[in-house]
């Protein structure tokens, strides 16, 4: 099989179940944010392999539940396709996810620059990309049928991203910047 297929040389592509739609459509940019964010977490995983074992573990079950998440927005709503189960439990380990990495790490009294290490500012940018993510589910969701549970993992994914940003920085040995305001 052919990794090209020349169907969307015309600016076109086809959702799961057959439509076609513009490749400029509010679904398309919505799953390809997604997939955007996917590649992100894929980078953090990368640049932190000495991440404990249980957050190697969550990133890599956030890229599977991300692929499976895309696949919910990729449909037509006039898809009969089969698509993997979209779980509750999700978002249950999201937030348990959070409690544990929340766990270690000093109380949050001011706003936290981006940065702190390259896995720390990788995981920031993650959580930026799913916070672009979420609102464009959230415009789609005003014209299309969008389940909720989509979205309540999209919040939450961005406040796990966040976390971890600070859990990287910290559990590395690097004082995370606050943020300072100008005074005029």
């Amino acid at each position: 099989m052919k990794i090209y297929t020349k169907t969307g040389d015309q600016g076109e592509t086809s959702l799961i179940g057959g439509v076609r739609v513009p490749k400029s459509h509010l679904r398309i940019e919505a799953y390809g944010t997604v997939d955007e964010l996917n590649s992100w977490v894929g980078m953090i995983r990368a640049q932190a392999p000495q991440a404990a074992a249980a957050v190697q573990q969550q990133l890599e079950a956030i890229q599977n539940e991300l692929f499976v998440l895309g696949s919910h927005l990729a449909a037509s709503e006039k898809s009969r396709m089969q698509l993997p189960a979209w779980q509750e439990a999700f978002t249950q380990a999201l937030e348990q996810g959070i409690d544990s990495l929340q766990a270690d790490l000093p109380e949050l009294k001011n706003f936290v620059l981006p940065g702190g290490n390259q896995a720390a500012a990788s995981a920031h940018l993650a959580r930026c990309v799913c916070r672009r993510a979420e609102r464009l589910v959230v415009a789609l969701s005003a014209h299309e049928s969008v389940a909720p549970a989509l979205l309540e993992y999209l919040n939450r994914l961005s406040d796990y991203l966040f976390t971890l940003a600070r859990h990287l920085c910290v559990s590395a040995g690097n004082a995370e910047i606050l943020w300072q305001p100008a005074r005029g």
